[in-house]
């Protein structure tokens, strides 16, 4: 793969909840947690899809190739489509209707990917004939092929060394119909991308049958206007034992029907965990006949790979593919076409931390004894070490504990409740409280305040209608369900604004009680105050009236007298 193509597997990162779905179901761990959102590293993402399937929010998405396919067509070659047996469980057309419509789209010819499978199991077969004890696992998933390369190194010199069946199938076509031809992979299979990307002249492309399925649905749309008349059929001819290899043990049944030897023992393993599980102290130096392991990423084979776009049970899947499956009466013995591959481990950055290292880790999430490991899974990960070396790697974030988060939160919000000046309580449907402040206690405990501070949970459990006087309040809210404010809520020689709301409908009800005694008497006195204040200022002011209203009269009479006086003089002049 070259460093400029995308991974088949990516994030769009505003579609992702950081749900650690992924983190959970990914049996590699190739998932990095960068704030709160999941990327794909893709040099340890081994193409499972697992991610893909589970995503809850389709952020995990599978890389598109419709565009490269489109592109051989329009350049004018002659593309053939390597079809992977699956598509019985997928497409119900016949095998004549589906051909019509990929020869539709643009191909010169649809072949069966299971005439590549027939030549691994004959090569297999013969592999196996010759040994005489020791372990081959098989190479036709590319998921188990890179899983081993990557995880599991020391096993990689037990691959068979030879191609999938997807390549060896496209050697076939490039053999019989020119080197110049492309070829293009069509199944259920993200890995497929992989061995595409490979660019070692076989697989051209590979497209998923979802993807297929938007093309035939843009191009084509209504599928019936195919007519079924025409005489197709798959070249260079029909499969027979092959088609059995997308179910489990389909591998093997084909090399049973060709012969081996009765000490060969021939062993189906599905899913990354259980092939990691059955690898598990295993010494294949050790084993005294040979041993074949048919090893497959997807449970129940490829009719439940993370692109087959159905939602058929796999019982009827598996049923659909045998049903058509067509016996041979002479199987070869010998290969026609091999595809020789040598399969090399692949290193990956991989960090030794010391046990120091680790529990100090620990100690960020709050772990601080081996109690405090709780292990239990949330964070995506199998155990609280796993996570703590995955915070040093720099690939998880502290968020990711929960247990350590409700923590966090629980202090948080015990804090805040602690330093609240008002009184604070929740209670629960059978009026016992759930959670009461240090100031609701002093507010409504009394004489037995200390005794109830000392115990561990305070007030949790008590019968809220043996503390209080009005919970008759807290009943009417559970039931009702709506919010009240009581204000100077009046209970013996005491004022209480009361606020009580819902928290968990019928369920959970919570209250804010402040006690406005000691303001409401103050208010009294104030009043009072200002009531003798303003009727002195009117006395004062009467008085200064009366005093001004006096020296009037006395002014104007002084005027009035002068005035006369003057006039008087005037007159006798």
């Amino acid at each position: 793969m070259t460093s400029q193509t995308q991974h088949p597997v990516y994030t769009l990162t505003n579609e992702c909840k950081d749900c650690y779905k992924c983190v959970r179901h990914c049996p590699v761990k190739a998932i990095k947690i960068e704030n709160d959102h999941a990327s794909v590293i893709p040099d340890k993402c081994i193409s499972c899809g697992n991610c893909v399937k589970v995503c809850p929010t389709n952020a995990k998405c599978v890389r598109g190739d419709l565009e490269k396919v489109k592109n051989l067509l329009i350049a004018q070659k002659d593309v053939y489509v390597s079809l992977a047996p699956s598509w019985r469980a997928v497409f119900e057309n016949s095998a004549k209707k589906m051909i019509a419509i990929l020869k539709r789209l643009g191909f010169k010819e649809v072949s069966e990917t299971a005439l590549g499978a027939q030549e691994v199991s004959i090569h297999d077969a013969e592999v196996l004939n010759n040994m005489e004890k020791g372990l081959l696992i098989s190479s036709a998933c590319p998921v188990i092929v890179d899983y081993i390369r990557t995880y599991k190194p020391e096993f990689t010199k037990y691959i068979t060394p030879i191609g999938s069946p997807a390549k060896t199938h496209a050697k076939m076509l490039k053999d019989k119909y020119g080197s110049n031809i492309s070829v293009v992979f069509i199944g259920p299979c993200i890995g497929k991308k992989n061995e595409a990307d490979e660019n070692d002249g076989l697989i051209d492309v590979s497209i998923t049958f979802e993807e297929l399925k938007i093309w035939v649905a843009d191009e084509i749309g209504d599928i019936s206007s195919i007519k079924k008349e025409n005489d197709f059929e798959f070249v260079p001819q029909s499969a027979y034992e092959g088609t059995l290899y997308p179910i489990n043990g389909g591998m093997n049944e084909t090399i049973k029907k060709i012969g081996i030897k009765n000490n060969v023992q021939l062993m189906e393993i599905c899913t990354i965990p259980a092939f990691e599980k059955a690898l598990e102290n295993l010494n294949p130096e050790k084993l005294e006949v040979p041993v074949f392991v048919e090893a497959l990423a997807c449970e129940s084979g490829c009719i439940t790979g993370p692109c087959i776009a159905s939602n058929k049970a796999s019982i009827s899947s598996i049923s659909d593919v045998m049903f058509k499956v067509k016996s041979r009466d002479n199987i070869p013995t010998k290969a026609e076409t091999v595809v020789e591959c040598t399969y090399s481990p692949k290193e990956i950055q991989t960090n030794k931390y010391s046990i120091e290292e680790i529990q100090q880790t620990l100690k960020k999430i709050g772990k601080h004894t081996e109690e405090d490991e709780l292990n239990c899974g949330g964070c995506g990960y199998s155990s609280c070490r796993e996570l703590a070396v995955a915070l040093l790697d720099g690939v998880a974030e502290t968020s990711m504990c929960v247990s350590y988060m409700r923590k966090i939160a629980m202090r948080k919000a015990a804090a805040m409740l602690r330093c609240m000046p008002a009184a604070i309580v929740m209670v629960d449907n059978n009026m016992n409280i759930l959670e009461a402040n240090d100031s609701f206690m002093k507010m409504f405990t009394g004489d037995m305040y200390e005794i109830f501070k000392a115990r561990p949970d305070g007030l949790t459990g008590a019968a809220i209608d043996r503390i209080v006087e009005f919970s008759d309040i807290f009943r009417t809210i559970l039931k009702t369900g709506k919010d009240l404010h009581k204000e100077h809520y009046s209970v013996k020689d005491r004022l209480f604004d009361i606020n009580a709301f819902t928290i968990e409908p019928n369920e959970i009800v919570g209250a804010i009680i402040t006690d406005v005694t000691q303001t409401e008497t103050n208010r009294e006195k104030i009043s009072e105050k200002a009531k003798e204040v303003i009727s002195k200022n009117i006395s004062i002011v009467q008085e200064i009236a009366c005093l001004l209203g006096e020296h009037m009269v006395e002014t104007e009479t002084l005027l009035n007298s002068i005035a006369n006086d003057y006039d008087d003089k005037e007159g006798n002049k």
